[in-house]
Order: C-alpha cells, then sequence, then structure tokens
C-alpha cells in the first residue's frame, strides 16, 4: 500500500478537504511542485492555477485556486489557505470569465516580469481549462 498524508484545503468560505492523500500537486509562485509522504518542512505562496490531487476520488481532485499558502508542517500535514478555491467541475463560463477578467487586470497592473508572466501563464490556462469543458465566454 502506497504511503499517505494529511491533507486540508480551506477556503475563507470553508474548509473543503481534509483526507489521507498520496500525493498533491500544487501551483506554486515559482511553479507547480508536487508534495509526497515525509516531505520536508516546507512554506510556499500559491499563485492562480489548478492544484491536483490524483488518487482522490471526489469532485475536489482537480480544485482551481486564485493565491494563497502552502504549509507542510514538520508532522507532514499539508494545509492549503487560499484565497479562493473552486473543484474545477463546478466552475462555469461566468465564473472563468471572473477569474480571467482578475487576471487581466493583475496583468495590466503588475510592475515586475515574473508577476506579469506569472499572470499570463495562468490567464492561458484558465482560458484552455475553459475551452476544454465546452464553457463559452459568458454574453
Amino acid at each position: 500500500m502506497a504511503e499517505i498524508f494529511k491533507f486540508e484545503l480551506v477556503s475563507p468560505e470553508r474548509l473543503l478537504v481534509s483526507a489521507e492523500v498520496t500525493e498533491v500537486i500544487v501551483p506554486g509562485a515559482e511553479g507547480y511542485f508536487t508534495v509526497l509522504p515525509r516531505h520536508a518542512p516546507f512554506v510556499a505562496t500559491l499563485r492562480p492555477g489548478v492544484l491536483q490531487v490524483p488518487g482522490l476520488k471526489t469532485k475536489f481532485s482537480n480544485i482551481y485556486v486564485r493565491s494563497g499558502i502552502a504549509d507542510v508542517s514538520p508532522d507532514g500535514v499539508l494545509t492549503i489557505l487560499a484565497e479562493k478555491a473552486v473543484p474545477v467541475e463546478e466552475m462555469n463560463a461566468a465564473l472563468y470569465d471572473s477569474e480571467i477578467k482578475v487576471l487581466e487586470d493583475l496583468l495590466d497592473i503588475a510592475k515586475e516580469e515574473d508577476a506579469k508572466a506569472q499572470a499570463a501563464f495562468t490567464l492561458e490556462r484558465l482560458r484552455e481549462l475553459r475551452e476544454e469543458l465546452g464553457l463559452a465566454a459568458a454574453a
């Protein structure tokens, strides 16, 4: 049996996930990273993107997160505190358009090249996700 660790995803509205998992792929500010059992203690900021929990057989296996913090505690618990977190399958065209607008605004005001590149990457990924799900832009 594969090793597992505790994972919790919290947004301002609610606790979305509290489960034992084998891995979590997180959209970190410096790029995606994977947390596995016995990961070293770690803190990272998140960028907008899709958090993936392979093997989790619920609607929370792919979750759009806008931003937040990932923390792996010394006892191996991964806690994600997300500014916004929505299961990808619950996102509709209007929500995608709203998030795309947030990122377009961020892209317009970003002064640092890294921030612009991250916003542009995430903006493109959101547009791809919307297209993959067959969701046209809201009227």
